[in-house]
């Protein structure tokens, strides 16, 4: 008999350093996988407090996904240099993951552009996944 220990993966892709142009949707993506079971709670942190999301700011959501592997997706839309920082996906039966954001205002070296461009895209996405999972749930 064989037996292989596999150790719980949290990942955020895009990091550990990512740019975006300020006014533009940020996408911050955690992934959680290789765990018996999927976690009770994922929170987010920025600056090590807990993010609010009924706060007066407006305009930031997380949707999470829970199953073999669970995905977590923090929106904030409208960035602003205030939502520069560290932010952490903290799954309630895993590792923690930390990515930190920098809110450029103005500037744009190539890198920015296509980490810019990748969050679009990403935001996109999980735009046409929301419809969809809504859609399949009216029918």
């Amino acid at each position: 008999m064989v037996f292989s220990v596999v150790e719980p993966i949290t990942s955020i892709p895009g990091g550990p350093e990512l740019y975006i142009d300020m006014g533009s949707t940020v996408n911050l993506t955690c992934i959680v996988k290789h765990l018996p079971d999927p976690p009770l709670t994922v929170h987010w942190t920025h600056n090590n407090e807990e993010i609010n999301y009924d706060s007066p700011r407006g305009g930031v959501s997380v949707i999470t996904e829970k199953g073999d592997i669970t995905t977590s997706y923090l929106l904030i839309q409208r960035a602003r240099i205030s939502d520069s920082g560290r932010y952490a996906c903290l799954p309630s039966n895993a590792n923690s993951k930390t990515v930190n954001v920098h809110v450029l205002n103005g500037e744009h070296p190539a890198a920015v552009q296509r980490a810019g461009y990748s969050v679009n895209y990403c935001s996109n996405f999980i735009v046409v996944l929301i419809m969809c999972r809504i859609i399949y749930i009216i029918d």
